[in-house]
């Protein structure tokens, strides 16, 4: 009798991985630019290969997030999606955001690593990448929750404007790695063991009206008495206002605080609205709908509602951009750090996937055709990841002027290219698998809803364009910087001299030309400056196979339009074997 349901040639589950390990290109950047790693600009990694900056920390992360266990969390919180509840069963209004128990514990485990804002509880040099890392390996495999993760990491430098009281009651919490699921800001006024409790900070910007043009908001503050207020809130937490008024996006609504934008007399300003108040009782914080979205399902984002809602000044009345910016700088950051995560979970599956199916007679890593494409979405992946190590880097506390110049422009330039390049990837190494791919039991059809969001999140492809042409405009030391930085690669290879100096060019024509021709041709420029960045650090610091074959495809004309085609004389074998 023949068996019809006997399983052959299918790879098996790749579970039991260490992720930080395995990563070849992140674990250089850690010997290179983490704690310990050799300095901002050394051209050269550490020769013992993860260098003592691979911590044992990291190597647990890698372990923890490789598991069978955890990868089954990341997949339950995703299946089982986030329910909203208005109402208690007596009538009522709590407006909590009810998440299975796998979300909570893979949560719990990025804040236990520091994923969130261990750059900030230990800074110094390489703090930042050390914490990128983790956040890199945690989103890799869950990426719903790294939206949280990320704003209470990018919240901190903005809450440093903030009242003194405000901060001494809030920062410890936002730098404690002791998970709490259930909303309690009353415990930080209790003090003792419960005030180690962590929180974790969101934003809520934009409006239906306005969208990224945050200006046109029109949710209003109005100045309270000295007295507290509604709020109750300790005169050293600054000044108290009464928010009124509606939020369109509102990621992560179950946070214990939000930094909003609203019009304050003097115009738009930032304001600190915790959900519990510091007498124990809620503050007004309306959850009208959770958002049906195309992924990003373990993360629940939220229309909310403000009425009388307290919030605390932080920064000037009319300077709440200015306020915020440092938040948002970092999130796009971590919007560009979550795509090179995904691209190394989409090449990790796919070149597992080939190396254990046998098509056609042979291995299908052995034929010439898929070993291009994978070598090609290798190339991608660990462009990406240099380039986010690198950026991580720049936002140490050691950083000098010329570091935060070169980084005010490589963060837009890198959020943008390498956030639009992650659906694509996504889509080839999906195919890699074939059926299976496109089936919600292997992980690559969650990562395929789950990259297009990256490029949309702290301003989409547009609004990231042309805060580039405002840099060009007004922040001139900030292109020098980068040409200073990108042009350490120079003389390395025709290909990529040729593609600097017409980056160098273009930037100079913009910056002479009116204002509408410059913009129609934003998106050029940004991406011509985030392939020169990407091209100077391959060539720098990747293998020298690895780092030609990337030049040529994408800055000397050789590679095509789609992943695959690459240049003459590859050594396909060794990039590969970068995997």
């Amino acid at each position: 009798m023949i068996n019809t349901h006997e399983v052959e040639n299918q790879p098996p589950p790749r579970e039991g991985v260490d992720e930080y390990t395995s990563n070849v290109p992140l674990v250089e950047a850690v010997a290179r630019w983490g704690r310990g790693g050799t300095d901002v600009a050394g051209d050269e990694p550490s020769s013992d290969g993860a260098g003592p900056a691979a911590s044992a920390a990291l190597v647990e992360v890698g372990r923890l997030v490789g598991s069978a266990a955890f990868q089954r969390d990341a997949e339950r919180a995703n299946t089982h999606i986030p329910v909203l509840r208005t109402h208690d069963r007596w009538g009522r209004r709590i407006d909590e955001v009810e998440y299975d128990d796998a979300y909570h514990r893979v949560i719990a485990a990025a804040v236990g690593a520091g994923a969130h804002t261990g750059a900030a509880a230990s800074p110094g040099p390489g703090a930042n990448v050390d914490r990128a890392v983790a956040f890199f390996l945690f989103a890799q495999v869950e990426p719903g929750h790294a939206c949280p993760v990320s704003m209470t990491h990018a919240a901190v430098p903005t809450l440093e404007l903030a009242a003194s009281g405000l901060q001494d009651e809030w920062m410890p919490r936002l730098l404690s790695r002791s998970y709490e699921p259930a909303l309690g800001g009353a415990r930080v006024a209790g003090g003792g063991d419960a005030a180690k409790q962590s929180a974790l900070v969101g934003m809520a910007m934009t409006e239906k009206q306005g969208g990224s043009d945050v200006r046109a908001n029109t949710t209003r503050a109005e100045r309270r008495d000295g007295d507290g207020g509604a709020g109750g809130g300790p005169d050293s937490w600054g000044a108290e206002y009464g928010l009124t008024g509606h939020k369109w996006f509102c990621s992560a609504p179950m946070s214990d605080a939000f930094l909003v934008l609203a019009q304050a007399p003097q115009g738009l300003s930032c304001f600190f609205v915790p959900r519990v108040l510091p007498d124990g009782s809620r503050n007004v914080f309306r959850i009208q709908r959770l958002k049906d979205k195309l992924g990003n399902r373990s993360n629940a984002s939220s229309e909310i509602e403000l009425d009388g809602t307290a919030g605390w000044l932080i920064g000037e009345e009319g300077r709440g951009v200015a306020t915020i910016v440092q938040m948002v700088t970092r999130t796009r950051l971590d919007c560009m750090i979550g795509s090179a995560a995904g691209m190394r979970q989409a090449i990790a599956e796919a070149a597992w996937h080939v190396r254990d199916r046998r098509a056609f007679g042979s291995m299908l890593v052995d034929q010439p055709a898929m070993a291009a494409v994978v070598a090609d979405l290798a190339l991608e992946s660990e462009a990406a990841t240099l380039t986010a190590m690198r950026l991580a880097r720049a936002y140490d506390v050691d950083a000098d002027g010329a570091e935060q110049a070169f980084r005010r422009l490589a963060t837009a330039v890198s959020k943008y290219w390498v956030c639009k390049r992650g659906a694509g990837h996504a889509a080839e190494a999906l195919e890699c698998l074939g059926g299976n791919g496109y089936t919600e039991a292997f992980p690559l059809a969650r990562r395929y809803r789950e990259q297009p969001l990256l490029a949309i999140w702290e301003g989409s492809g547009n609004i990231i364009a042309l805060d580039v042409l405002r840099v060009l405009d007004r922040e001139p030391e900030a292109f020098e910087a980068f040409f200073t930085e990108v042009g350490s690669a120079a003389g390395r290879s025709p290909a990529f001299d040729g593609a600097l100096a017409a980056a160098q060019g273009l930037a100079r024509e913009l910056s002479a030309t009116v204002a509408e021709t410059a913009a129609a041709r934003a998106r050029e420029l940004t991406e011509r400056l985030a392939l020169v960045l990407q091209g100077s650090l391959m060539l720098r610091f990747a293998p020298e196979p690895v780092a030609d074959a990337f030049v040529r495809a994408r800055l000397g004309g050789e590679g095509g339009a789609q992943y695959g085609v690459l240049p003459r004389g590859t050594d396909v074998g060794a990039v590969i074997a970068r995997v």
